[in-house]
């Protein structure tokens, strides 16, 4: 019975271990922790968005550059698989209005804890608060545990330590310096679905902190994308503006800054809003006419003023046009810290088809480890869980042929 060692219990960690326990592999997952799963809890806040039910090519391309060591690793493990999977733990999925996939207890905590008791019955052991700090000059994995430092010497080695966003949930990117050593070829680690700084006066971060901008579009670009925004004590984050990240991030690190247009009204004609700004009296205040005639709340007022100046345009056509193009410049990505998930990692060009390190034979990765970036949406979940099994039958292969 081979043993092989898996570092990180998280989605990617934990489906490789599924894998070979089936295979009769002796299995341990290792986790810095002192439990398993946090980060995957943490995504069940939100329902657990698992995977999205949009055609696959069209679920492809949302990975940009990666799509293509990544589609056949998704294409063995779709998003259909990943829902009968769900299934096999007990937990049905549906189809929200958005196509994303949720169980339907739209939480976690049961699909893990069902996980974890079909992992420990299929023999797989856990060892928590194990940090991996290196390899000796044997080989061996160094762990520093509460015992002290462990070696471990096991046949094969899946590191799925995930990327360094929310550190606090486990995954602090330490490994970066580890691989760097060994001679991985690596890209920088960036946060990616993170918000952005905009600069707001002091009075309108204070007040409007919080607030989510409904039914907007954004404009970056040629991109125009429509969603929800939230406003932050410093700038912006949310759905729309995640699906943006990745762009305005490299635009920012180029230019110094990235400007967006939001259209505060994307279904009404700047005509129509004209139409029915014009007919509120003169007399009245430029709050009272938007909040009268097009319905715009405090939050949406507020910033068309923080965009256009705070003497709005009194003439109705340019302050319908105001409404449907309010301009923000964004000037720094939010810390990596505090991003959903993280770009970069190891390069495609360092591992092998079976995601085997080239540097380390007998050493795979999966999961955000990996040199790929995807929106929201339950791309991010598909992948981990794909990339997992993927290493999981890449060590098996190796073996086998080892």
């Amino acid at each position: 019975m081979a043993a092989v060692a898996i570092i990180g219990a998280g989605p990617a960690g934990l489906m490789a271990a599924e894998v070979l326990a089936e295979a009769r592999c002796a299995v341990t997952v290792y986790d810095r922790m002192p439990s398993v799963g946090r980060k995957l809890l943490m995504a069940g806040r939100g329902g657990l968005n698992l995977t999205h039910s949009e055609p696959l090519a069209q679920f492809l391309a949302r990975y940009g550059h990666a799509a293509g060591r990544l589609g056949p690793l998704i294409e063995a493990f779709p998003p259909e698989a990943l829902s009968t999977w769900s299934r096999g733990l007990g937990q049905e999925t549906f189809v929200g209005s958005s196509g994303r996939v949720f169980p339907k207890a739209l939480k976690a905590s049961p699909l893990l804890r069902a996980w974890l008791a079909r992992l420990r019955e299929a023999g797989v052991e856990f060892r928590t608060r194990h940090d991996l700090v290196g390899w000796d000059a044997g080989g061996a994995l160094r762990f520093q545990a509460p015992t002290g430092e462990v070696f471990v010497s096991p046949e094969a080695t899946i590191l799925a330590l995930g990327g360094a966003s929310w550190p606090k949930l486990g995954s602090n990117g330490a490994w970066v310096d580890l691989l760097a050593q060994a001679g991985v070829g690596l890209s920088a680690l960036q946060p990616a679905n993170a918000g952005f700084d905009v600069g707001w006066s002091e009075l309108f971060g204070d007040r409007f902190a919080g607030q989510p901008l409904k039914g907007i579009a954004v404009t970056f670009g040629r991109t125009r994308l429509r969603g929800e925004a939230m406003v932050t004590r410093d700038g912006l984050e949310g759905g729309a503006i995640y699906l943006l990240s990745a762009a305005l991030r490299e635009a920012i690190a180029k230019d110094g800054s990235a400007r967006v247009w939001i259209d505060l009204r994307p279904d009404a004609r700047v005509e129509d809003l004209a139409a029915r700004l014009a007919q509120q009296p003169s007399h009245q205040s430029a709050a009272n006419r938007l909040r009268k005639g097009v319905h715009l709340t405090p939050l949406e007022t507020n910033l068309l003023r923080e965009a256009h100046g705070k003497d709005l345009p009194g003439e109705p056509l340019a302050l319908a046009a105001s409404i449907k193009g309010v301009p923000l410049r964004l000037v720094a990505i939010r810390p990596i810290e505090r991003a959903i998930s993280t770009a970069g990692g190891v390069r495609f060009e360092a591992v092998d088809d079976e995601l085997m390190l080239k540097a380390k034979p007998g050493v795979f990765v999966a999961g955000e480890m990996l040199d790929w970036e995807a929106p929201t949406g339950g791309y991010l979940l598909q992948a981990s869980f794909a990339t997992g099994r993927a290493a999981a039958r890449g060590v098996l292969r190796w073996l086998g042929s080892s």
